[in-house]
C-alpha cells in the first residue's frame, strides 16, 4: 500500500483536492472537485476560525456586521436581533432596515443578487467604494459561508416597493426568488439555523454577543440594536444604543475605577482615513485599549495600535522634555506612559488588510504613520491646553516609571534568592511525582488542615497540594512591590512556573491544572475571589489557555446505616432525603478540614467522582469591571452593587 501526499488548492469559490500516490497512478480520476458550498463545508474552519461555540457566534457577527456596514454607510438605523429555538437547535433573526439586497437579474450568472450574494464566494458590493465608503466585510464570503454551514436560511428583502424572499439549505437554493407583496419599508431579514453536522454546539453565546453588541453601539451612535432572547422560560429582551459614541465606551470601560483625567476625545479626518479615538487614564496599574477598523474588533491590535501607541508616547514625552526642568528618578518608557490608560481607537478605512477571514489584526503598513501622526499632534496641543490633565499624566508615568524600576530590583534580588525561576520550590509545595504538566495538577487550598487531608488524600503521581495560610494580598488595592513582598504570591508565583510580569511565560506553567479548592462558605469564596484576582490581573494567559479550575466540595453528607452519600446542594440534600424516607444523619461540612483524607479524595480530588468548573473568560470587559468594583477602592460602588444584586445570590453560608 503506497502512502499518499495530500494537496489542497483553492481558487475562488473551488476546492480542488489533490491525492498524489508514489505509484504512476495518478490521473485525473484522482481529483475530486468541491464547488461552492461543498467547499466550505469540507473545510469551514478556514473561514469561520473554528466549529465550536466562536464558530457559531462567527455566523451571527457576518449576519449582523452587514446591518452595521449599513448603518455606517447612513442607510441604517434599527438593527433587530432574535434568538430562539427549533428542536433543540438554536435559530439566529437578524432584520434590519437598510437598503436592503438587491435583487435585480446579473446578467452574467443570469440569477439575482441575492442569489449570487448567498451562494457564491468573493462577490458584494464591498470590492469597490461605489456602494459602500467603508465596511467590515473584504472578502466577499460572510453570507455565503453563512448559507452553507446552516440547516437553513431564510432571506426576505423589502426594496423597491416590493417584498422578496429565497429559501436556502446548506448553501443550495430550495425556492426560486418569490414576490409576497407590497411595501413602503426598506431592509434585509436574514434567518439562519446552524448546521448540527457541521458545529459542536448549535448555541449561541449570549454574554459574548451582548459584548459585541454593547460596543457596535457605542461605535455607531444613533442606532439602535435591540436583542430578543427567546430561548428561556425567561425570555430577555435589550436594547443598545449610545448618544455620545466612544465617550460613553470610556464610561462604561472605566466604570468603577478612579480616573484621574478628563475624557480626551478626538476625530480626524486625513485623506480618506477616518481615525476617531478617547482616551481617560485612571488610578489603576493596566493600559486597556479597544481597537477597530470598520467597526471589527481587532482583538490583536496592529498597525493602528502600533501608530497610536508611539504616537501617545511621544507627545507626552515630548511634553515632559519642554515643561519640566527637573528629571525624573527613572527614565519613562511608554509602557509607563500607558500605566492606567483606558482608550478606544476606532479607524474607518478603505481596502483593510486584515489577517485571515476572522479579523483579528490590521495589516495595512501606511496606517501606522498616519495614525502616529494625527495622534502626536492632538495629543501634543491638549496636553498645552490642558495643564491639569498632564500634570496627572506626568505623575502616573513617573510613578510608574518609579514602581517599574522597583519591581526590577525586587525581582532581581528574588531571581539571585531562586524564588521566582521554579529551581527551589516554596516548602509547603507537596508536589507530585509526574512532571508531565499535561497530566499534572495543583490544588490550592486554605490552610494547614485541609492541606494535609488533601496530601494524604490524593494521587500522588499527578497531584500536588499548595496550602496557603489565610487569604492573600488583595492584588486591585496593592502596588507591584508589595505583591512581589507577598509570601503567599510568591509561593503561588514559584510553584506554577510560568514567571511573572516581563518573564511570564505561560509555556513554562507546570501544571495544566490549577484547582482552586476552598471551603464552601463565605470565607473560602472570598480567598477564591483574591485567587482569581490575581491570576487575572497578572496571569490572564492562564485561564485564556484553560488552566484555572473551581473545586466543588460537598455541603453535606448523609448517613442511614451502610448508605452514606454526598450532597452538593440544598436541592440534592432534599432529594435525597425523600429517596432515603425516614431519619438520617446529615452532617454539613463547613471546611475542607473537618473531611478525612478518603473522603476528601472521593468527593473533591478523585477524577471520576468530582465536580470541577472550569473559569473562563468570554466578556473581559465585563470581568474587568467586576473585579474593580468588588476588590477596588470605591467602598460605595461596591455597596451599591451588592445592593443591587442581593436578591440574584443563591446560596450564602451566615
Amino acid at each position: 500500500m503506497h502512502m499518499q501526499r495530500r494537496f489542497i488548492v483553492l481558487k475562488s469559490d473551488i476546492f480542488a483536492l489533490f491525492f498524489m500516490a508514489e505509484s504512476d497512478d495518478y490521473n485525473a480520476s484522482k481529483i475530486i472537485v468541491l464547488e461552492g458550498p461543498q467547499g466550505i463545508r469540507k473545510r469551514p474552519a478556514m473561514y469561520i476560525g473554528s466549529t465550536g461555540p466562536s464558530g457559531v457566534l462567527h455566523l451571527l457577527y457576518e449576519v449582523i456586521d452587514n446591518a452595521v456596514d449599513e448603518a455606517m454607510s447612513g442607510y441604517c438605523k434599527n438593527i433587530k436581533i432574535r434568538l430562539f429555538m427549533d428542536n433543540d437547535v438554536n435559530v439566529a433573526e437578524v432584520i434590519d432596515d437598510g437598503r436592503g439586497i438587491p435583487v435585480d437579474i446579473m446578467p452574467k450568472f443570469n440569477k439575482s443578487a441575492l442569489e449570487v450574494i448567498m451562494t457564491t464566494l468573493h462577490k458584494g458590493g464591498k470590492f469597490s467604494s461605489d456602494a459602500y465608503k467603508v465596511s467590515g466585510g473584504l472578502h466577499g464570503v460572510g453570507l455565503t459561508v453563512v448559507n452553507a454551514l446552516s440547516e437553513y436560511t431564510n432571506v426576505t428583502v423589502k426594496k423597491d416597493g416590493h417584498i422578496y424572499r429565497m429559501g436556502f439549505s446548506k448553501g443550495v437554493p430550495t425556492s426560486p426568488l418569490q414576490q409576497l407583496g407590497d411595501t413602503k419599508e426598506t431592509g434585509t431579514t436574514t434567518e439562519f439555523k446552524p448546521d448540527k453536522e457541521i458545529f459542536q454546539t448549535t448555541t449561541f453565546d449570549s454574554t459574548t454577543l451582548k459584548d459585541r453588541l454593547r460596543y457596535t453601539s457605542f461605535l455607531n451612535p444613533g442606532i439602535n440594536i435591540t436583542l430578543k432572547d427567546e430561548r428561556f422560560e425567561s425570555p430577555e429582551d435589550e436594547t443598545y444604543s449610545s448618544k455620545e459614541g466612544i465617550t460613553d465606551f470610556i464610561r462604561y470601560m472605566n466604570n468603577g475605577k478612579t480616573t484621574l483625567t478628563n475624557i480626551i476625545r478626538s476625530k480626524i479626518q486625513e485623506g480618506q482615513v477616518s481615525i476617531e479615538y478617547a482616551l481617560q487614564y485612571n488610578s489603576t496599574y493596566d493600559e486597556k485599549i479597544e481597537s477597530f477598523v470598520n467597526n471589527i474588533r481587532t482583538v490583536e491590535g496592529g498597525t493602528h495600535v502600533v501608530g497610536f501607541h508611539t504616537g501617545l508616547t511621544r507627545a507626552v514625552l515630548n511634553y515632559i522634555s519642554k515643561n519640566k526642568s527637573g528629571k525624573a528618578e527613572t527614565k519613562i518608557t511608554g509602557e509607563d506612559v500607558r500605566e492606567g490608560l483606558t482608550a478606544v481607537l476606532s479607524v474607518l478605512m478603505q481596502n483593510p488588510e486584515f489577517e485571515g477571514q476572522t479579523k483579528g489584526k490590521l495589516g495595512n503598513a501606511q496606517i501606522k504613520t498616519i495614525v502616529e501622526t494625527e495622534i502626536y499632534s492632538h495629543i501634543s496641543r491638549y496636553l498645552e491646553e490642558h495643564p491639569s490633565d498632564a500634570k496627572a499624566i506626568i505623575e502616573k508615568a513617573e510613578t510608574a516609571a518609579n514602581a517599574r524600576e522597583s519591581s526590577r530590583k525586587a525581582r532581581e534580588l528574588a531571581r539571585k534568592k531562586s524564588l521566582f525561576e521554579g529551581t527551589v520550590l516554596p516548602g509547603k509545595l507537596a508536589d507530585c511525582i509526574s512532571n508531565n504538566p499535561d497530566e499534572t495538577e495543583l490544588f490550592i487550598v486554605e490552610g494547614q488542615s485541609a492541606g494535609g487531608s488533601g496530601k494524604d488524600g490524593r494521587d500522588k503521581n499527578i497531584q500536588a497540594i499548595l496550602p496557603l495560610r489565610g487569604k492573600i494580598l488583595n492584588v486591585e488595592k496593592a502596588n507591584v512591590e508589595k505583591i512581589f513582598d507577598n509570601a503567599e504570591i510568591k509561593a503561588l508565583i514559584t510553584a506554577f512556573g510560568t514567571g511573572i510580569n516581563e518573564s511570564f511565560n505561560s509555556e513554562n506553567i507546570r501544571y495544566k491544572k490549577i484547582i482552586l479548592m476552598t471551603d464552601a462558605d463565605v470565607d473560602g469564596s472570598h480567598i477564591r475571589t483574591l485567587l482569581l484576582t490575581f491570576i487575572y490581573r497578572y496571569m490572564r494567559k492562564i485561564i485564556e489557555d484553560g488552566y484555572v479550575y473551581m473545586a466543588q466540595p460537598p455541603l453535606y453528607k448523609v448517613s442511614k446505616g451502610k448508605d452514606v452519600s454526598y450532597c452538593y446542594s440544598d436541592q440534592e440534600l432534599d432529594a435525597k432525603l425523600k429517596e432515603l424516607g425516614g431519619k438520617a444523619e446529615v452532617q454539613r461540612y463547613k471546611g475542607l478540614g473537618e473531611m478525612n483524607p478518603e473522603q476528601l479524595w472521593e468527593t473533591t480530588m478523585d477524577p471520576k467522582n468530582r465536580i470541577l468548573k472550569k473559569v473562563s473568560i468570554t466578556d473581559a470587559m465585563h470581568t474587568d469591571e467586576l473585579f474593580t468594583i468588588l476588590m477596588g477602592m470605591d467602598v460605595q460602588k461596591r455597596r451599591k452593587f451588592l445592593q443591587e444584586h442581593a436578591e440574584e445570590v443563591k446560596s450564602l453560608d451566615i
